[in-house]
């Protein structure tokens, strides 16, 4: 083989190797740009979906702003209180106020059927164990079966971590949870109800 078709075979191949050189680099800018394209659209969304949770977030605090309070003026320059609807500041002591509040822990069924407890600041412990607040006269209860207790106006029931569990309608309780009056408490063969 003679000098002058080694040189070109060698200038060939160095042509070649830049080519491929050159094609990976314009497909990585390629795919640069095809990604920064694809993302700006949902860098728009993200910016508009934090504008329109501000623009929510500010026409909340201004309905909730009382009114001689420079917030609250509405499209046409009113308040929210001046267009009849309450604010939510407003309509939280309503709802506490319809809320019936319960008078008494009564025993709609089981052994004890009948028995009532006066509810009033303190905590009542429910179980077979005599120093109970209402001692369970029921095979199914746990000596410390459950503690009902008050926060605020409501009233709620917890398991102490009984061997059968303590039910709430038909959930069984994991955690404390609020119980309304007409609502039945089952413990065993227990069935107890806030009477308001």
């Amino acid at each position: 083989m003679s000098q002058l078709a080694v040189t070109v075979l060698q200038f060939g191949l160095l042509l070649l190797l830049w080519v491929l050189i050159l094609s990976i680099v314009a497909a990585q800018s390629r795919d640069l740009m095809i990604s920064k394209r694809s993302r700006a659209p949902q860098d728009e969304s993200t910016r508009s979906g934090q504008g329109r949770r501000r623009r929510r977030e500010s026409a909340a605090a201004t309905a909730g702003a009382p009114a001689g309070h420079g917030g609250a003026a509405g499209a046409g320059g009113h308040s929210a209180a001046a267009s009849g609807h309450p604010t939510q500041a407003e309509q939280a002591p309503a709802a506490s106020a319809q809320r019936p509040r319960p008078r008494a822990l009564v025993v709609v069924e089981g052994p004890a059927t009948g028995t009532e407890v006066e509810l009033g600041s303190a905590p009542i412990m429910l179980g077979r164990a005599q120093e109970s607040t209402l001692v369970l006269v029921d095979d199914y209860a746990s000596g410390k079966h459950a503690r009902l207790f008050p926060q605020g106006s409501r009233w709620f029931i917890e398991d102490l971590g009984s061997t059968n569990g303590t039910w709430l309608g038909e959930e069984q309780l994991t955690r404390a949870a609020t119980v309304e009056p007409g609502e039945r408490i089952r413990i065993g063969k227990t069935v107890l109800e806030l009477k308001a």
